[in-house]
């Protein structure tokens, strides 16, 4: 998971506006609070999976500071929103032992897909 400042404003009788300074144009809006949040991680996903489908390089999340350096951006209020940015898979040869590569044949359907989540779990607790 990567995480990106999302900007909430609100003006007085309107939802809670939400907006992405890595990524113009990617807005949402919540009635709550949390309806808000919600939106925010639904409109990042959906940006950022169609911008890997069109072959656009996804930027690194910007520092805070930069982005509240920006005189537009100071009437926002920064959060934080995880966003999980797959990148096209990658082929690669992996030897493993006959007993392991059996174990992770009953155990799923999908060696490529049980490999990466398992990678993926261990690497989020190292």
């Amino acid at each position: 998971m990567t995480a990106y400042v999302a900007l909430l404003r609100k003006q007085p009788n309107s939802d809670f506006g939400v907006d992405f300074p890595d990524f113009p144009g990617c807005v949402t809006a919540g009635e709550t609070l949390e309806d808000a949040r919600r939106m925010a991680a639904e409109a990042i996903q959906l940006h950022i999976e169609g911008m890997i489908e069109d072959g656009e390089a996804i930027p690194a999340p910007s520092r805070l500071d930069d982005i509240m350096a920006d005189p537009h951006h100071r009437d926002g209020v920064a959060v934080l929103i995880d966003a999980s940015v797959r990148r096209p898979a990658v082929r690669i040869n992996v030897s493993l032992p006959a007993d392991l590569v059996e174990a992770i044949d009953r155990a799923t359907d999908n060696r490529s897909r049980f490999l990466a989540d398992a990678a993926r779990e261990k690497l989020q607790h190292a």
